[in-house]
């Protein structure tokens, strides 16, 4: 089947969730796609930073093949071995205590909430339930992650919403004083916003949001659904900033492309949780474990985000290079790049996509590039010299 072919059969069939754009990838490898009329495409979306070590990674393959070969799925009820092996990494990881795994982002997203609530109920304190989030954030798609997001395009017309959230400004401390009260349970923010423009907190920002919830009393909660997992240059980037959250979420690159979101909480805050407060039936399952303790031994073997780091500043310097007036400002941290432009950028990705890169946007003036981490020099050469091209076709 050709790519008009199979998107006739995808409008007819699918529900209109997404603007999807003409091609249907069918085959990856390492950091390109190829699509149903055998086009090759260099991939810097990976799935919405995802696919963390390219496609079709042979280590994570084997992982899933052998882990398939003996056991799919168990329930919770059962203590299951690679949930086990995978929640002891990330917690010598992280420093953290306790790990909770469910299926994605916004699921991760919804346990911490649920926790930080929860936490509070059980020291008997029931009327602090709120907590603080910020303008141009994302946090997930269910109803009280679309409410915790600082973005009322995504909450339009799924009213009512969940009571319970309030609104700062990112990178405005004053912002988080004027809203603390009695009810308030804890912070949720994001180290570098992704949706909100790929924008990285100041390090005397998240500073202050730590002192601000000891002083406090309460619970500050690290959303890296998308900026950790080696993304930004470490495998979290709140070990950049040299402070620590009471509770952290994760999934995209965690996988590498298998579905799974982890919660990951200190000895403090996981006392919130008891048996028959929170669950997921497919959360933690063997496969999606086996997968990410396999991309975890990755990124932990030696040099890797050495070159990590090396590879993220060489496409950093490059992009540096491109001049154009429509550009505003280049920013992010490590392989999680946002340049923003003047104009909308929905035209010029539809130019880059024509002639072989795949890109994504990140607000409707921000061109975002998160490729594999594994993503050669020669690869970021060949991307930044088609952007350029784009950008002298783009009217």
């Amino acid at each position: 089947m050709t790519n008009n072919e199979i998107a006739q059969k995808g409008q007819q069939y699918l529900m209109n969730t997404y603007a999807r754009y003409p091609i249907t990838p069918v085959k990856g490898q390492g950091s390109y796609l190829w699509d149903a009329d055998g086009k090759q495409y260099l991939d810097f979306v990976g799935g919405i930073a995802v696919c963390l070590l390219g496609h079709s990674h042979p280590e994570l393959i084997t992982a899933l093949t052998e882990q398939g070969q003996e056991l799919w799925h168990v329930s919770n009820l059962y203590w299951i071995k690679p949930q086990v092996e995978l929640a002891e990494k990330l917690v010598q990881a992280s420093g953290l205590s306790k790990a909770f795994f469910c299926n994605s982002g916004a699921e991760a997203n919804e346990a911490a909430i649920k926790l930080a609530r929860k936490y509070f109920y059980r020291q008997g304190q029931t009327g602090r339930h709120d907590i603080i989030v910020f303008k141009e954030s994302f946090h997930g798609r269910t109803l009280a992650t679309i409410t915790a997001t600082g973005q009322s395009k995504y909450q339009e017309g799924f009213a009512p919403l969940p009571a319970g959230f309030k609104y700062a400004s990112f990178n405005q401390l004053d912002s988080v004083e004027a809203l603390l009260d009695s009810q308030t349970c804890a912070v949720m923010v994001e180290p570098v916003q992704g949706e909100g423009g790929i924008k990285a907190a100041h390090p005397s920002f998240l500073e202050g949001l730590r002192k601000i919830c000891d002083r406090e009393g309460i619970l500050l909660i690290f959303d890296e659904v998308q900026s950790g997992m080696g993304r930004t240059g470490s495998l979290f980037a709140y070990q950049q900033y040299n402070i620590q959250p009471d509770l952290l979420t994760l999934a995209k690159g965690l996988g590498g492309g298998f579905p799974i979101g982890a919660m990951v909480a200190n000895e403090k805050a996981s006392q919130g949780f008891a048996p028959g407060d929170h669950a997921s039936t497919f959360g933690g399952n063997p496969l999606a474990c086996a997968v990410a303790n396999k991309v975890l031994d990755i990124l932990g073997q030696a040099g890797f985000m050495q070159q990590v780091v090396e590879n993220a500043g060489y496409l950093k310097q490059e992009l540096e290079k491109i001049v154009d007036p429509r550009i505003v400002e280049l920013r992010g941290k490590g392989f999680m790049l946002g340049i923003e432009f003047n104009c909308e950028v929905k035209e010029l990705i539809e130019i880059c996509r024509q002639q072989g890169l795949l890109l994504l946007g990140a607000g409707p003036r921000v061109l975002r590039l998160v490729p594999p981490l594994t993503v050669s020099k020669d690869e970021i050469d060949l991307a930044t010299i088609t952007l350029q091209r784009a950008l002298e076709k783009w009217n």
